[in-house]
């Protein structure tokens, strides 16, 4: 190939939602080449955002604010749902909250004031078919949708759905993928970025450009780095999406002086199938196998032992992170529970007869013996916990007579009486689980990205010198390579936002480099 046709306005690292967001950004900035260099082979296109619901955590100023967006509300149904207001000062304190008041600032209030223009702009410029996310955002509560959590957007179709829309509006812009293309180098000259070394058909290439998008996820793919920075347990993680994310960009901009920065030893995990595959996401079920339905029933161990306050806040507060407790289980899995009250609450998406395996029981001790099989390890201490469960509920439910259980908002319905009290409390929706038949899903952790990654320019996307703490001319990064914005947790659908909206500024500071900003 010619030194013009190796010679981009823009490269970007990955083919997933963030990087497809920042090459359709620099392509409408003004990039006449832009290429795409992915890992995978085609049939792995999206990364990790394949996998996911969709889900985007966006200010907002309630319903009528967002209606215009959502392809699946009449007004009919409009005039059945709640949707509060989500003001910027919530969406910061949840990820500062989240995550222990450790988030960057700056970073975290790019994202926060973007949210809201990139969806719109994800709506218009990308034809992503945004929905009201009812089914995992909602509850029909007498009558009407009450959305909870803070979230309300996913896509149609999911993440399949979120990617397909990608992929068209990439091709209609004219930027050229070239699949089962590795990153080997970044070329550099004096202290800044001018090109890519890449491995295609097992030759080696250099590509030249000025500006070179790095959205190639994290580590979370990779035992060893897992065993390195998470902890030797979690080599047995299942991955939930892409098998590709293996820290190629960490490594790429480390050799070059790039500086680290984040929660190197936490990550988004979740309640996942046991018997999901173990090393990459399955493309037809994909986040079906998350298992996302604990607040309504129990979770207990291989000892027959809780060990999460399943009610403590909104599930799309707690699953990034009651995987992580999931993993340091005995045996690393745990077994949720329910009885016939709660049962039909749970979304067929997750908890359908063809999804998982369903072990049921007509008595609590049935069902404990049959777990055995399953790896309980002490079928008497299940039976106990429940039963010690159950007193504490019905005791709370005697004392406070007027209290009503409502799963779409924080009811304050617990274990924690006056006169009986759990050490490990259930503190929201603790109904006792006694009317039969009881049902138990077996479940471990699902690691979906790692909160690691590189320290940006906010403002740019610009990576920053360790050396300098100053941005390196030429590169910048986007999606899970962003350090210093998740800590320990986060809040659910804010990945997808940030992909977003740091893509969007990569892609413009690339036009910028090239001579062709518009």
């Amino acid at each position: 190939m010619s030194a013009d046709a190796l010679t981009f306005d823009c490269i970007v690292v990955g083919s997933g939602h963030a990087g497809s967001c920042a090459a359709l950004a620099a392509r409408d900035s003004g990039c006449e080449r832009v290429l795409i260099v992915e890992k995978s082979p085609p049939e792995w296109v999206g990364g990790n955002g394949y996998f996911t619901a969709g889900a985007h955590r966006t200010i907002h100023s309630g319903l009528q604010d967002l209606l215009p967006i959502v392809k699946n509300v009449t007004p009919e149904t409009a005039a059945n749902i709640d949707l509060a207001p989500y003001a910027a000062d919530e969406f910061t304190r949840d990820i500062m909250r989240l995550g222990d008041g450790r988030s960057h600032p700056d970073v975290v209030k790019a994202l926060v004031d973007g949210s809201r223009d990139a969806v719109q702009w994800l709506a218009e410029r990308v034809h992503v078919p945004f929905i009201f996310s009812f089914n995992r955002q909602a509850y029909l509560v007498n009558g009407r949708q009450v959305f909870w959590g803070g979230l309300a957007l996913s896509v149609e179709g999911g993440g399949k759905g979120m990617i397909a829309a990608d992929r068209a509006a990439l091709a209609a812009a004219g930027v050229e993928t070239w699949f089962s293309t590795a990153a080997i180098e970044l070329v550099v000259d004096g202290d800044g970025v001018v090109g890519l070394q890449v491995s295609r058909e097992g030759e080696s290439i250099i590509l030249r450009s000025r500006a070179v998008i790095l959205a190639c996820g994290g580590f979370e793919a990779s035992k060893d780095l897992r065993a390195q920075y998470l902890g030797p347990d979690w080599q047995r993680a299942k991955v939930r999406g892409t098998p590709y994310n293996t820290g190629d960009g960490l490594a790429l901009a480390q050799r070059i002086g790039a500086r680290l920065t984040g929660d190197f030893a936490g990550c988004h995990s979740t309640c996942w199938d046991a018997n999901a595959p173990d090393d990459r996401g399955d493309r037809v079920l994909s986040n079906q196998f998350t298992k996302s339905g604990y607040p309504l029933g129990l979770m207990l161990n291989a000892k027959g032992e809780r060990f999460v306050d399943e009610g403590e806040d909104f599930r799309n507060y707690t699953y990034a992170k009651f995987g992580r407790e999931i993993m340091s289980q005995p045996g690393g899995f745990a077994f949720q529970v329910w009885d016939s009250t709660t049962i039909p609450w749970l979304r067929k998406e997750e908890y359908a007869d063809d999804v998982v395996e369903k072990i049921w029981g007509d008595t609590i001790e049935e069902l404990a013996a049959k777990l055995v099989e399953k790896g309980l390890e002490d079928k008497d201490a299940f039976v106990q916990t429940i039963k010690k469960y159950n007193e504490a509920a019905r005791a709370f439910q005697a004392e406070r007579l007027e209290a009503e259980w409502d799963p779409a908002v924080k009811d304050g319905v617990s274990t924690q009486s006056s006169h009986l009290q759990l050490p490990l409390p259930k503190s929201n929706w603790a109904l006792p689980v006694e009317q039969s038949p009881f049902l138990a899903v077996k479940v471990t952790c699902g690691i979906t990205f790692t909160f690691g990654g590189l320290a940006i320019d906010p403002n740019t996307a610009g990576v920053l010198s360790d050396a300098t703490g100053k941005p390196i001319p030429g590169l910048f990064c986007t999606g899970e390579l962003v350090g210093g914005l998740f800590y320990q947790n986060y809040p659910g659908g804010s990945g997808l936002t940030g992909g977003t909206v740091f893509g969007r500024k990569a892609g413009r500071e690339a036009a910028k480099l090239s001579g062709a900003a518009r």
